[in-house]
Order: structure tokens, then C-alpha cells, then sequence
């Protein structure tokens, strides 16, 4: 049997969302009547730690309840096929429970927590994280989340992935969100590209097949184009 080719998703919220996960794009920017400024930015942790502390909490809880849909058995459901690779700029890990083995996180994963002064001091974490919760630096723990304004440390390591990658999903992501979005730039033109959303992005779909569908259905369309090849 020959070499597996190697197919990179890039996934966003919209794949979480068939799972109940609420996006921030569903909420028009505002969480709750909070800006995600005042609770996804350093300035806000700053202001107000607490309120930081309590909603990352409480999204800790909602994705524990939550469960992995369709469109993440069936990317999982791949890697007999191909050597599947994702990137997601989700922190939820319904991927991992979903039965992929190969995930990189972009902007960082709700059960885990590190200190707010190194960042290499991290934790796993499936309770709440409280007020004077300190790392072994002594410094107050905060969600290991990359937060708007913060550097993506991971971004290197997803460009490496992408550009060697035999075929390119998108899924579930508006495109908008930088470093992320950029990574298309880095996909070899030659290479079959996908894009699956309920809404497709402004791409040139000269070069990407769009597959307008929810997360879940797009894979299923996704998985009979991709095993026919």
C-alpha cells in the first residue's frame, strides 16, 4: 500500500457550533452583553480578572457537556484513508473526542491553564479556575487561551503543516481571523482546495471547490468526493 496523502483542515467555529457551542460570530461580537474585548484581551484581564476567570469557566463547562457531532467523527473517520491533519482555531477538544489523533490548537485549549507570567508553566484543568489560583511561579493562573493582541506561537508550525499538505480542507471559518486566514496563502496552488460553510467566504473559487453545507454534511459530501479519487 502506498503512502497515505497528507490532507490538512484548517476548522473554525462553525463546526463546533452543530454541537452547541455558541460562536462569536452568532453573537455579533458581544458575549452575553460583554465586548470579547473585555473578556478575550489582555487589557481585560487586566481590568477585570474575575469576569475573565468566569467566563472561561463557563465555557470549561458547556464544552465538557458538549459532544462531538458528524462533522468531526468523519474527519476522524478519514485518517484511515489519509494522513489527516488538523489546525483549528477552536479550544473546545470535541476533535480530539471525536477521534482525531492529530490536532494542533491555534489559539489554545479551555482545559488547560497556565501562569499570566511564563507561559511555559501549563496545567490540565476540568474545574474552575478561581481568584489567587496560582502557578508554581506564584503568579495568578489564567486560561491557556491565546487571547485578541497576543502573539499565536503556534502559527509556525501550522505553516510548516500546510504547505506540505496533498490536499486542503477549510471548514466552519470566516477567513477573517489573522494569523489563521493567512494560511491559505501558504497551500501549494497546484492542490485540490475544499471549502466547506453555510455561508462561503469571499475566496476565488477559481482555485477552491466550494461545498456550501453545515459542518456535518459538507464532510459527507467532502468524504464521497475525496474516496472516489
Amino acid at each position: 500500500m502506498g503512502k497515505k496523502l497528507k490532507l490538512v483542515v484548517l476548522t473554525g467555529a462553525g463546526i463546533s457550533a452543530e454541537s452547541g457551542i455558541k460562536t462569536f460570530r452568532d453573537s455579533d461580537g458581544l458575549w452575553e452583553g460583554y465586548d470579547v474585548y473585555e473578556v478575550a484581551s489582555p487589557r481585560g484581564w487586566k481590568k477585570n480578572p474575575e469576569l475573565v476567570l468566569e467566563f472561561y469557566n463557563q465555557r470549561r463547562r458547556d464544552i465538557a457537556q458538549a459532544l462531538p457531532n458528524d462533522a468531526h467523527k468523519g474527519l476522524a473517520d478519514l485518517e484511515q484513508d489519509f494522513d489527516v491533519h488538523i489546525i483549528t482555531q477552536n479550544i473546545d477538544d470535541l476533535h480530539e473526542r471525536g477521534g482525531s489523533t492529530k490536532v494542533l490548537h491555534l489559539h489554545g485549549e479551555i482545559f488547560k491553564m497556565r501562569s499570566e507570567q511564563d507561559e511555559s508553566l501549563i496545567y490540565p484543568i476540568h474545574n474552575d479556575i478561581k481568584p489567587g489560583d496560582t502557578a508554581e511561579d506564584g503568579h495568578q493562573l489564567r486560561p491557556f487561551i491565546v487571547w485578541f493582541e497576543e502573539p499565536v506561537p503556534k502559527i509556525a508550525e501550522a505553516i510548516e503543516i500546510t504547505r506540505s499538505a496533498d490536499i486542503f480542507v477549510v471548514i466552519g471559518t470566516s477567513l477573517v481571523v489573522y494569523p489563521a486566514a493567512g494560511l491559505l496563502d501558504y497551500v501549494h496552488r497546484s492542490i485540490p482546495k475544499y471549502i466547506i460553510d453555510k455561508q462561503i467566504p469571499a475566496v476565488d473559487t477559481a482555485f477552491i471547490t466550494p461545498i456550501q453545507a453545515t459542518a456535518s454534511e459538507g464532510v459527507k459530501t467532502l468524504q464521497q468526493v475525496l474516496l472516489k479519487k
